[in-house]
């Protein structure tokens, strides 16, 4: 039997072709070993020559994505395509949310600068080309609604709506500033369920149910925010800020929601 790098074998960039031809635009090492490429000399000049030429991108060591001809000047193909891979191979469980779930649903005002990514602990950001992902902890990952979306590629997790509702509010420094969120919650309103929403309230902070039902009010989607009104009048509810690192204010609390408005918002139309 040959030695294993004497093994004829076809060139990299051709065996990445099948790959693409099969609509597989995600591998590791395992997948070239299998195809063949066991030499990690070999494999990693064959990976280098490739990523020169823009055809391989790695957003993660280990973890490689094929760039079609399309995207090449973007550097990237969408995060889309490979965020999926990308969680398997961290082994992480994860929902796109944020502006970019917000987006998905219909809300997109304005386009994410990056792709917004929820896990169950701290990951550093990664980014390929044009395309950067930001990551962002949630340590209750577990009780966050989510749902499969198709890709071009596959399909991948995407917080619903009333998750990503929540999310804008407790997290509201990765929306960019108040006023982001309130105009994303306009748009956003339309596809809130009111039942879910009082549903993701039984295991979201109370501030965080004062907020958003304070912020759905402001964008005139008083239908959506009454069944959270009334599941907070059986709780206890204290005065809160609107924005919670920043000075209190002069304001006093909403009589509805008891938010204390101490940052100005204004929802972009």
């Amino acid at each position: 039997m040959a030695p294993p790098d004497t093994i004829q074998r076809p060139s990299l960039a051709a065996f990445l072709d099948e790959m693409q031809a099969r609509g597989q635009y995600v591998f590791t090492r395992t997948d070239t070993a299998t195809g063949g490429w066991r030499n990690e000399r070999a494999l990693h000049s064959s990976l280098r020559r490739l990523k020169e030429k823009g055809r391989v991108v790695s957003p993660r060591r280990g973890f490689h994505v094929l760039v079609p001809v399309e995207y090449r000047s973007a550097g990237s193909p969408p995060a889309s395509w490979f965020i999926d891979g990308l969680m398997k191979f961290l082994g992480q469980p994860y929902y796109v949310g944020l502006l970019t779930a917000a987006a998905i649903h219909g809300a997109a005002h304005q386009q994410p600068m990056a792709f917004q990514v929820v896990t169950d602990r701290p990951t550093r950001p990664a980014r390929v080309g044009r395309v950067r992902i930001q990551f962002h902890m949630r340590r209750d990952f577990a009780a966050a609604e989510t749902k499969s979306v198709p890709t071009d590629t596959g399909a991948m997790r995407v917080a619903t709506a009333e998750t990503t509702a929540f999310d804008l509010v407790r997290l509201a420094s990765a929306a960019g500033h108040w006023s982001n969120v309130a105009t994303v919650l306009a748009e956003l309103s339309e596809k809130l369920d009111p039942v879910a929403l009082v549903r993701r309230a039984k295991s979201a902070g109370v501030s965080d149910v004062q907020r958003l039902g304070y912020l759905l009010d402001l964008v005139q989607a008083k239908e959506k925010s009454a069944p959270l009104a009334a599941w907070l009048e059986s709780r206890r509810c204290r005065p809160v800020l609107l924005a919670p690192r920043r000075p209190k204010g002069r304001g006093a609390p909403d009589p509805r929601w008891r938010v204390i408005r101490n940052v100005a918002v204004e929802v972009d139309r």
